[in-house]
């Protein structure tokens, strides 16, 4: 076990002091990882909390439940009490039919009109929003508004929840297609690396074989490099990620109040940040792997 540790503790060593030696490249190929997983993770970031940003806005979705005309003061309490106990029902009120009609001859400039009727037309109306937003929700408490006694109908203004959920549906499928992308790209980019690093030292692994050193002895140390640089990429990442957040929240801060809400994006949790990272040593650690199995056959002793 211990002649294992330090075989790899050498191989990491040797690893690390490659990408010293070679400090431009190294960095170029750490820029490279750091701006690829950025994008993903960022817009993944962003799309996450965009919708609890959108529930705060004062255009939540309605629910109108009209009422019968014959329906009494009871009848109107009882479906006071159903809204009252609905765990899904954020928030409601009651809008009399007397006050809804005065509302009516005020905005319409119809009064004179109005004032010749016999009757008050307008049925009392609870107007009501959901606990949460999702399309299925809205769907779920209309359906069940629409069978309780003495009411007449139901109006569900459900069609922006709809296009918000199909738009960030569609950006979570875009993510993850740009996710799976670059993470391709950043296999062939440590492959590459890789690739070079072989043919630069064809010579020094053919005398390795010749003394008798194994492969997986001879690939160790490209190992740890393609991990140790997938890891440098990560960490440039999440500084990206966290300089883009900054920015950004400068300006949100401006937008979420014009809609008198708050609303902030927050940076990387370090559970989140160590996923990034150890995703990144396994992108280095699987384009080393697979450049080292492709080439290393190849060199044999002359």
């Amino acid at each position: 076990m211990k002649s294992w540790l330090r075989d790899h503790a050498r191989a990491m060593r040797d690893a690390s002091g490659r990408i010293v030696a070679n400090p431009m490249p190294s960095l170029l190929n750490v820029l490279v990882i750091g701006v690829a997983l950025s994008l993903p993770v960022g817009l993944y970031l962003g799309l996450t909390h965009l919708q609890s940003f959108t529930r705060q806005l004062s255009s939540d979705p309605q629910i109108s439940i009209f009422l019968g005309l014959d329906a009494d003061s009871s009848e109107v309490a009882a479906i006071d009490q159903k809204l009252r106990t609905d765990p899904e029902v954020g928030s409601f009120r009651l809008i009399p039919r007397a006050q809804a009609l005065a509302d009516l001859k005020r905005r319409a400039g119809l009064s004179d009109v109005l004032e010749n009727l016999k009757q008050n037309p307008l049925p009392d109306a609870f107007v009501a929003t959901a606990r949460d937003n999702r399309p299925e929700t809205l769907e779920r408490l209309r359906g069940e508004a629409a069978v309780w006694p003495k009411v007449a109908h139901v109006q569900l203004d459900s069609e922006w929840a709809r296009k918000l959920d199909a738009a960030l549906r569609l950006g979570r499928t875009a993510v993850g297609i740009l996710g799976v992308l670059m993470a391709a790209a950043l296999v062939a980019v440590t492959f590459n690396t890789i690739r070079l690093q072989i043919l630069t030292r064809r010579e020094e692994i053919e005398v390795s074989k010749l003394i008798g050193a194994t492969n997986p002895f001879i690939r160790r140390p490209f190992l740890w490099f393609g991990a140790l640089q997938g890891v440098a990429g990560g960490l440039a990442a999440w500084l990206i990620i966290a300089l883009a957040v900054y920015l950004l929240n400068r300006d949100l801060a401006g937008l979420a109040a014009l809609y008198s809400a708050s609303f902030r994006l927050p940076g990387l949790s370090l559970e989140d940040a160590g996923s990034l990272l150890g995703f990144a040593a396994l992108l280095g650690w699987l384009g080393a792997w697979l450049s080292v199995s492709r080439h290393l056959w190849q060199i044999e002793p002359r």
